[in-house]
């Protein structure tokens, strides 16, 4: 940043210059000659004809600029190594022009104020410790932080430090206060790993140091060359310690630390051949996907409510974007500030980035969005599963939601996907106009190929919007029938009351016949002999109803109690009776069996006989048979007797 700012005003200073030393401009006769012959057709056609020249000279000397790279990386490597004896000598050139920076101006060497800095704000932190309990969170940890940052940051800007002082303090402190931050999110994140959480906070206070330290050195008179030599003998620091904890404290199999370890490496190769894009995309590979769980699981920490609810959505999914964007800026304004990037090289290579960028932002966007709209679909469905006690219209209108939410749920994620999909690619510079079309066209040729399909889609959404079914009720629909399970978008799913699973297409359905729709009417017959008493069979029915209304698990399952119709017909053992009781939909079953043990105890108590079938021989004469036998008997007799005669 101090050298871009240096680099700024030195560029403002050359045009103001420049603005001082130049002539006078031309006479207006020439400026309207010049714009003349800019507006003639052959000079415009010349100067087109000479940028496309240009470009193609440009395109050509392309692979110069990679061995442009390759000298300018192999030099910068050079001027480093032969700067690195020189590193005791101006550290310490530094430190003292710092240390006779504070004292010629009545204050103690710059490593005694920090220390006193530090000792202040440690104190402020320790009494508030005291004032207030210990809590758990890492907002609650962050808090005595806050407290020693304030107080440092009063006390640093209250006082008018001399200029090298003032800088060398404010790196160190912003250093110190980072490191704390950081190593509360590691403890909090690591805690159950105390070897990882050790090294993680070394490897970050090493970072810090090292960081402030290469800040320092413009300021402090130090060469460049050697600042940068301090820099790399960091990274070989940092690099053995990233390695030595890989190998000590993770427990991973041997080959994946042998990979983590190669690739760690070949981080370092990248940084040290500064290239700072890859480099960082590298480490956000590594990082990033530990860092989100990380932040996902310290947010949940943050909120009470319930995972699926908007506000927990809200903090976790939303802080896992606000970490995947400054990733993403921080990695834009890298590659921006970098001279020899391609982002700088090649306009094409530019737009890809800038586009990939907004893209992240678009894509995280649509997820947040998402989220929030599956959470709240997902809610309502759960709420509406449970409609016990309720009215039959709140529960009709539950029924309704469950059947619906799910359609308009893959429907809006389709939805989103497009949406996204689409703005992606527009900001990666590609004309979507015409992709829109080519959709299009592709749509209406798959629609004229799948016509079945289309009709399934079509009829589904009709019988959606004529609540032709709902999930949860039972169904009959040509030779298919069962409770509705659930829907896709061209077929229906129905469970049938002895198990089996039936995937029907919505264009299969045909006529539909809903039995769980309001209620149900269900009518049963009996029959008695021929001498009972109807009149009393029609009382007894009428006690039965009232008792079956009364009951606490019955009760509510009517709408209109249990009656006796009358007489149904006079059938050939007896008289067919006719019941008939209206109930919520798909309890009839279970009541009717409940009413025939009723109806069978409380007419055999009160001698009311049920039909039986019976078959009568002969005619009315009831001793004709004996009479018949008499006679076949005495013919016997006479005969014998005649025979004895004889």
């Amino acid at each position: 940043m101090i050298r871009l700012a240096v680099f700024l005003v030195a560029l403002l200073m050359a045009a103001v210059a420049g603005a001082q030393n130049a002539p006078p401009p031309p006479s207006q006769q020439k400026i309207d000659q010049l714009i003349g012959l800019l507006q003639d057709p052959e000079i415009q056609s010349w100067l087109e004809s000479r940028k496309q020249e240009q470009e193609t000279t440009a395109a050509a000397a392309g692979p110069s600029d990679f061995a442009t790279w390759e000298g300018r990386v192999r030099a910068r490597i050079d001027r480093i190594v032969a700067a690195v004896p020189r590193i005791p000598s101006e550290v310490s050139q530094g430190a003292a022009r710092a240390r006779e920076d504070a004292i010629s101006h009545g204050y103690a060497p710059i490593f005694l104020i920090f220390a006193g800095l530090v000792a202040v704000g440690a104190a402020a932190e320790w009494v508030y410790k005291r004032a207030r309990p210990q809590s758990i969170g890492p907002i609650a940890r962050l808090v005595p932080v806050a407290v020693f940052t304030v107080v440092v940051a009063i006390i640093f800007f209250a006082v008018e430090w001399p200029p090298l002082a003032r800088l060398v303090l404010l790196a160190y402190l912003v250093a110190f206060v980072v490191y704390r931050i950081g190593a509360v999110l590691i403890g909090f994140v690591e805690g159950n790993r105390p070897p990882l959480a050790f090294r993680a906070r070394l490897f970050l206070a090493i970072t810090l140091f090292a960081a402030a330290t290469s800040t320092l050195g413009a300021p402090l008179g130090i060469d460049h060359a050697v600042t940068e030599a301090i820099s790399y003998c960091f990274s070989v620091l940092l690099l053995a310690l990233a390695i030595e904890a890989i190998w000590s404290a993770l427990s991973q199999p041997l080959v994946i630390k042998a990979g983590l370890t190669a690739f760690v490496c070949l981080l370092w190769v990248i940084w040290c051949v500064d290239l700072k894009g890859v480099f960082w995309l590298g480490v956000y590979a590594l990082v990033l996907p530990g860092l989100l769980r990380a932040t996902g699981r310290a947010a949940e920490t943050l909120t009470s409510a319930a995972p699926a609810s908007a506000r927990s959505i809200l903090i976790v999914r939303g802080s896992r974007a606000i970490v995947i964007a400054l990733a993403v800026g921080w990695l834009a304004l890298v590659w921006r500030l970098s001279p020899g990037s391609l982002a700088h090289q090649n306009p094409t290579i530019a737009t890809i980035l800038n586009g990939l960028a907004k893209g992240v932002i678009v894509l995280l966007i649509a997820d947040l969005l998402w989220q929030l709209a599956k959470g709240w679909i997902d809610r309502t469905i759960t709420i509406s599963s449970d409609a016990t006690g309720l009215a039959p219209a709140e529960a009709a209108k539950r029924a309704r939601f469950r059947t619906l939410l799910p359609i308009f749920r893959n429907g809006l994620a389709v939805l989103v996907a497009v949406m996204a999909a689409l703005i992606v690619l527009s900001q990666l510079g590609v004309e979507i106009g015409p992709l829109i079309a080519g959709a299009g066209i592709f749509g209406v040729a798959i629609g004229f190929g799948s016509q079945t399909l289309v009709k399934d889609v079509i009829s589904g959404v009709f019988y959606m919007l004529d609540d032709a079914f709902r999930v949860g009720e039972y169904i009959q629909a040509k030779n298919y029938k069962g409770t509705v399970e659930g829907f896709s978008l061209r077929s229906v799913r129905l469970r049938h009351h002895r198990g089996p699973v039936f995937t029907v297409p919505f264009g299969e359905l045909g006529a539909v016949e809903n039995m769980s729709r309001d209620w149900v009417i269900d009518k049963f017959r009996i029959s008695v002999a021929y001498n009972t008493d109807i009149n009393k069979a029609r009382k007894i029915t009428k006690t039965i109803g009232a008792d079956l209304k009364a009951d606490a698990e019955l009760g509510p399952l009517f709408i209109e109690p249990l009656k006796m119709k009358g007489v149904e017909e006079f059938g050939d053992y007896g008289i067919v009776l006719s019941f008939a009781m209206t109930t919520v939909p798909g309890m009839q079953t279970y009541i009717r069996r409940k009413a025939y043990a009723m109806i069978r105890e409380a007419f055999q108590n009160n001698g009311i006989e049920f039909a039986q079938p019976m078959v009568q021989v002969g005619g009315e004469d009831k001793n004709g048979g004996a009479a018949a036998a008499a006679t076949t008997l005495r013919a016997a007799q006479q005969a014998k007797a005649a025979g004895a005669e004889g």
